[in-house]
C-alpha cells in the first residue's frame, strides 16, 4: 500500500504560526506534524509516499527531500493550480498505480490503530472507506450517518446546529481502490465531500464507514495547536515521545542530548529539551516543550508552553500557556498571562506585561515596560517603516485590513492639497477590490477627488498619470506575485513614479499620530468611473507614434507571447494586432488560482513557450509578468534568457541603434548589474537604483534594474513590459538579427545573486568588516561594498532595508572563480559574525 498526504493547504486559519511555513510542517514535540503521521504509516510497512503540494511547496521538499533520510520513497506533486482534494490526488494517479492507498492529511494528530483500518477495509471488499470518529463539535466536519453494514447513507458538509444529525464525523482519513479515481475529472476542481462522494452514491458504489476510537484534531488554528500539546502532555493521546527518558522528582525529562544543570533547575510534570539548550540557574519549568538553540535566563518560570527553535528568554521571565515561535527575544522581567502566542522574528523589551490571549505578529519590537492588551498584528515595519520604496505590502485582511487600508488613505491625503484629483486602479483580486473600496473613503473624507479605473494594468494607470498635468497622484493595489495571501499598494506621484523615501516619511507620521485632515461636508471628495477606452486609447496610440509599425508588417516574423494572466491582457494583444504583429497569445485572461501559485505558473510558462517557439521556429518569445513590469524573452531556439543574458541582449541591440545613427546612447544600470562585456557606443552609467525624477530618467534612453525591468524613456520614464517589447522586437528586425546570434556573441562568465540570513543588529558590523576587508584593493562605496578582485571579478554586499538579510551580486569570468569568491565571502561572513 501506498500513503497519499494531503500537504497543499495555505493555514490561513492557523496564521500566524504559519508565517514562513506550511501547516503541516508545524513542530509538534520538534517535528513537523507531518513526520510524526508518516512515520507511523511507516511502522506499519508503508515506505512509498505521495505528496500533494501547494503552499510554499519548497520547504516541505528540503525537509524531507526524496525520504530516503526517513527510511522512505517520496513522491512530490505540485498542482498548477486549486484542483480541490480529490482532483489534486487524480493528478496523482500515474504514480499511485493499480494497488489501493491511504489518503491522510499532513496536518492532523491523532492515535488511530491504523491497522484496524486496513483490515476493515479488506474485510469489506470496500471500493472506499472512509474513516469516522466522533467529536463534541461537528460544525467544522463532514457528518456522517452509517447503518448497521457500515455503509454510509447520508453526509453533510460542515452543517449548521439545525442541519447536525450526528456527532460522527468523517477525519479525511480514507483507503482507496485505484478504480475509484476514474470516477474524477481530470484537471478540474473536485472535491471528495462535495462531488467525489455523491457521484458515487448515485453510481450504487458503496462507502463504508470504517469507524476509529481514540484520539484526533484536525489542528485548524493556534488553539487547536496549543490544545495538542496540552493533550499529549496531560496523556490523552497515545504519543510516542522521542528521546531519552529521564525519571525526576516531579516529572519526566525527554532528551537526545545529556545535560549537566544547576542543582537549581527544576522540572515538573513532563519536559521536552531539543539540542543547544541552556537553562540558568533557578529554572522552573512544567510541561514544557523547548526546541534547538534556547537559552532561559535566571529564576525563569516556564509552564504549558511550547518554545521553537534559536530563542533568546532573559531572566526573571514568567510564561504561562505560550507557543514561542523562532527567532524571539525577550527581554528580563516580561511577564505573559495564559494564552501568549508570539511570532517569529519578534523582539520583547524588559519589564513588559503581555495580557491574556494576546497574539503578536512576526517581526513585531515591543519597547521595554510596555502593556500589551490586545493582540499586535501589524509586523514592526509598520512601527518604524509602512513603505519599502513606494510600495505598502501586508497580509490582506489582516495587516491590510480595511480600516489600515482607510488610515493609510487619508494620511497620504493630508500630503495633498485640498480639490485635486488621484488615480486609483487595481488588478482583479478580491483582496484588491475590497481594500481599495475601503481606501476610496479615507481619500473622499480628506477632500480629494477620485478617478475610480477599477482593474486596469498599472502600466496604462501610469501612462495616464504621467501625460495629464491635472492629476495629482496614482495608487495601485494587486495580490502580491509570490505569496497570494498579502495586497501590494503602490503610491505614485504627478510624474507616474513610486513616491520617495521624503514623502513615505511624512505618510507614515501622519499615520502613526493619526493628523488627518477631516474636510467639512462640503468640501468632501467625489469619485468618477473610467471605462478605460480613453486611457487605452491615449496609450496605444502613444505607443503606436514611436514604434515603426511598418517594420512589423513588411517581414516574416512570428512571435509568442504569455501575459500570464495579467492585466495587460485587456490591451497588449489589440496592440499588437494594430501594429501587424504576427503572434500567438497565451494565458491572456484573468485566473486568480493560477497567480497563486506563482512558481507553477513560471514553469509551465517557460516549459510552453519553449516547446511552442521551437516547434513552430518562432522568431522570439515574451513572457510579460502579471504586474505589467518585468519582462522574460525567449531566443529563437527556445531557450529562455537569464536576467543578465537578457539585459546584454537589449544593450547590444542598443549598441546596434547608436553605431547605425552614429549618436551615443546614453543607459543607468545599478550597480550590480553585469559589466564584463564593454559597449563602445553606449555611455553606461552606474549607481544608486532609487528615489529617481522624471527629469533625472530622461537623461537616458534607457533604465533598466538588470532583473528583467527596462525603462525606454522614449515613450516613459516608468517601466514598461509592453513598451519594452515592442521596443526589442523592432530592433531585432531593424537589425535583421536574432536573438540567438546576440547570445553565441557573449562571454560565458559567472554571475550570482543570494540572499545571506544577517540580522538588523550585524548589519552596520558587515558594511564595516567588508570595508576593512575592501582595504588594499580598487573598491567603491557608490550602493553597498563593492570589492574588485581581478578584472572582472567582483562582489558586491548591500545590507537588505527592509529584512534581515544580505543581498550579494558576484561577477567572476568562470564558474570556478564565482564559486570560490562565493565560499570565499560566506566563510568570512560566519566568522565576522561570530567576532
Amino acid at each position: 500500500m501506498k500513503a497519499v498526504v494531503m500537504a497543499g493547504g495555505f493555514g490561513t486559519r492557523i496564521q500566524p504560526l504559519t508565517n514562513s511555513r506550511p501547516k503541516p510542517m508545524l513542530p509538534v514535540f520538534n517535528k513537523p506534524m507531518m513526520e510524526h503521521t508518516m512515520m507511523t504509516l511507516k511502522d506499519l510497512g508503508i515506505t512509498e509516499f505521495i505528496v500533494l503540494l501547494y503552499f510554499k511547496p519548497e520547504i516541505i521538499k528540503d525537509y524531507f527531500g526524496d525520504g530516503s533520510d526517513f527510511g522512505i520513497k517520496i513522491t512530490y506533486v505540485v498542482p498548477d493550480d486549486d484542483y480541490g482534494t480529490a482532483g489534486a490526488v487524480k493528478l496523482a494517479q500515474e504514480y499511485i498505480g493499480d494497488e489501493n492507498f491511504i489518503i491522510i492529511s499532513g496536518d492532523l494528530v491523532t492515535d488511530f490503530d491504523f491497522q484496524k483500518i486496513f483490515d476493515y477495509h479488506a474485510e469489506k471488499n470496500s471500493k472506499l472507506t472512509i474513516t469516522l470518529t466522533s467529536v463534541d463539535n461537528p460544525l467544522e466536519f463532514g457528518v456522517v450517518i452509517a447503518n448497521e453494514e457500515g455503509k454510509i447513507e447520508k453526509f453533510l458538509e460542515k452543517p449548521s446546529w439545525g442541519e447536525v444529525f450526528s456527532d460522527t464525523i468523517n477525519t479525511g482519513i480514507y483507503i482507496i481502490e485505484p478504480e475509484i479515481l476514474e470516477y474524477i475529472p481530470k484537471n478540474e476542481n473536485y472535491d471528495f465531500g462535495k462531488d467525489l462522494f455523491p457521484k458515487l452514491m448515485r453510481e450504487g458504489v458503496d462507502l463504508m464507514a470504517g469507524y476509529s476510537e481514540g484520539y484526533w484534531r484536525d489542528v485548524g488554528n493556534p488553539e487547536s495547536y496549543r490544545d495538542v500539546y496540552d493533550d499529549i502532555l496531560t496523556g490523552k493521546v497515545k504519543f510516542k515521545i522521542d528521546g531519552k527518558k529521564t525519571e525526576l522528582p516531579d516529572g519526566v525529562l525527554y532528551s537526545n542530548e545529556t545535560y549537566d544543570f544547576d542543582k537549581s533547575v527544576e522540572f515538573v510534570g513532563t519536559v521536552v529539551l531539543g539540542k543547544n539548550v541552556t537553562l540558568k540557574k533557578g529554572v522552573k519549568l512544567n510541561n514544557v516543550v523547548v526546541g534547538d538553540n534556547v537559552t532561559i535566563g535566571k529564576e525563569c518560570k516556564i509552564r504549558n508552553t511550547v518554545i521553537w527553535n534559536n530563542v533568546d528568554i532573559h531572566s526573571n521571565v514568567k510564561l504561562d500557556a505560550c507557543v514561542i515561535c523562532n527567532d524571539n527575544k525577550i527581554g528580563k522581567n516580561v511577564a505573559a498571562n495564559a494564552g501568549m502566542i508570539l511570532a517569529e522574528g519578534c523582539e520583547i523589551g524588559q519589564l513588559t506585561k503581555v495580557e491574556k490571549d494576546v497574539t503578536i505578529w512576526p517581526d513585531k519590537v515591543i519597547e521595554d515596560a510596555s502593556i500589551v492588551s490586545h493582540s499586535l498584528i501589524l509586523g514592526s515595519k509598520y512601527k518604524n517603516s509602512i513603505f519599502e520604496n513606494g510600495l505598502v505590502i501586508g497580509q490582506s485582511n489582516v495587516e491590510l485590513s480595511c480600516e489600515m487600508a482607510t488610515k493609510l488613505a487619508e494620511s497620504f491625503a493630508t500630503q495633498l492639497p485640498i480639490g485635486v484629483t488621484v488615480l486609483v486602479s487595481r488588478d482583479y483580486h478580491k483582496n484588491s477590490r475590497m481594500l481599495k473600496r475601503a481606501f476610496l473613503g479615507g481619500l473622499l473624507s480628506a477632500g480629494i477627488n477620485v478617478i475610480d479605473y477599477r482593474d486596469i494594468s498599472s502600466s496604462v494607470l501610469r501612462c495616464s498619470l504621467s501625460s495629464n498635468a491635472e492629476y495629482a497622484a496614482g495608487v495601485h493595489f494587486r495580490q502580491k506575485l509570490d505569496d497570494p495571501t498579502s495586497t501590494v499598494i503602490t503610491f505614485y506621484n504627478d510624474e507616474a513614479l513610486r513616491i520617495n523615501n521624503d514623502v513615505s516619511k511624512k505618510i507614515e507620521k501622519a499615520f502613526f499620530k493619526e493628523t488627518f485632515r477631516r474636510v467639512d461636508y462640503s468640501n468632501i471628495g467625489e469619485i468618477h468611473e473610467s471605462d478605460h477606452a480613453n486611457e487605452y486609447t491615449v496609450y496605444k496610440d502613444g505607443m503606436k507614434a514611436l514604434l515603426k509599425a511598418h517594420a512589423y508588417k513588411c517581414t516574416d516574423c512570428r512571435v509568442a507571447v504569455d501575459m500570464m494572466h495579467g492585466m495587460a491582457s485587456e490591451v497588449f494583444p489589440e496592440i499588437l494586432n494594430d501594429l501587424g504583429v504576427d503572434n500567438i497569445m497565451f494565458n491572456a485572461h484573468p485566473d486568480v488560482h493560477r497567480l497563486a501559485n506563482i512558481n507553477s505558473l513560471v514553469n509551465q510558462t517557460t516549459q510552453d513557450m519553449s516547446a511552442v517557439i521551437q516547434a513552430l521556429k518562432l522568431d522570439a518569445g515574451f513572457i510579460l509578468y502579471p504586474y505589467g513590469q518585468r519582462l522574460d524573452l525567449v531566443c529563437d531556439k527556445g531557450t529562455v534568457l537569464g536576467k543578465q543574458s537578457s539585459l546584454y541582449v537589449v544593450l547590444s541591440l542598443l549598441e546596434m541603434e547608436a553605431k547605425k545613427t552614429g549618436i551615443k546612447k546614453s543607459v543607468f544600470l545599478p550597480t550590480w548589474a553585469a559589466d564584463i562585456v564593454y559597449f563602445e557606443n553606449l555611455d553606461v552609467e552606474r549607481g544608486q537604483y532609487a528615489n529617481f525624477k522624471s527629469e533625472d530618467m530622461k537623461q537616458y534612453d534607457l533604465v533598466a534594474t538588470g532583473e528583467g525591468n527596462f525603462t525606454f524613456t522614449e515613450f516613459a520614464t516608468h517601466r514598461d513590459s509592453m513598451f519594452a517589447s515592442l521596443k526589442i522586437l523592432e530592433m531585432l528586425l531593424e537589425h535583421d538579427v536574432t536573438l540567438s546570434s546576440i547570445i553565441e556573441s557573449f562571454p560565458e562568465f559567472y554571475y550570482e545573486t543570494i540572499k545571506v540570513a544577517c540580522s538588523q543588529a550585524l548589519k552596520g558590523k558587515m558594511m564595516r568588516m567588508f570595508l576593512e576587508d575592501a582595504k588594499g584593493k580598487e573598491s567603491s562605496t557608490l550602493d553597498g561594498v563593492k570589492i574588485w578582485l581581478d578584472t572582472h571579478d567582483w562582489i558586491l554586499m548591500i545590507p537588505d532595508q527592509y529584512s534581515d538579510h544580505l543581498n550579494l551580486y558576484i561577477q567572476a569570468e568562470n564558474n570556478e572563480k564565482g564559486q570560490e569568491i562565493l565560499a570565499t565571502y560566506i566563510a568570512k561572513i560566519e566568522e565576522w559574525s561570530k567576532l
